[in-house]
């Protein structure tokens, strides 16, 4: 844990898939520091700056493009659905999504992963812990909303928009 973070007394920090498949991620990210420049990772936590700040908005940008379309399929199959149904009762109306669909947020899903990938790269290459990330989110949350045991940041460490 980080030294800007805490789990208040009495808590216990929450298990989660995604928290052990981010936690796996980022350790493989920090090894790659040690890694050659054969590796795409080594070059972006060691390279420009720039490098690793363009990828992330970059990816940011193709995962808001994949979003959009699967809006695009959603909403013009449902409208494409409801033009055929005619005088179909809305809850008799059994819409049928085009594989397409399925298609446009498998990418969506795909894009989500390099944005949140590269992200961490970032955060490696700063020096932002999982923890230190999680406690910023956290933070973000009201206390009924949070988990228990949820890390914390300390608040000489909080900064909003600042």
């Amino acid at each position: 844990m980080s030294r800007k973070t805490y789990i208040p007394a009495g808590e216990e920090a929450p298990a989660s898939q995604i928290g052990s498949t981010l936690e796996a991620l980022a350790s493989t990210i920090a090894a790659r520091w040690d890694a050659g420049e054969e590796s795409y990772t080594h070059r972006l936590l060691t390279g420009s700056p720039d490098a690793v700040l363009k990828k992330v908005m970059e990816e940011a940008g193709e995962a808001a493009l994949a979003a959009k379309d699967v809006e695009s399929w959603a909403t013009s199959s449902l409208a494409a659905a409801l033009a055929a149904a005619g005088d179909v009762e809305a809850d008799e109306l059994a819409v049928e999504l085009p594989p397409e669909y399925d298609a446009a947020v498998d990418h969506l899903r795909y894009e989500a992963a390099d944005v949140v990938y590269h992200l961490l790269v970032a955060l490696e290459r700063y020096g932002i812990g999982l923890d230190e990330f999680a406690a910023e989110l956290n933070d973000r949350m009201t206390e009924a909303e949070r988990p228990e045991g949820a890390v914390r940041l300390h608040e000489d460490h909080v900064k909003r928009g600042k």
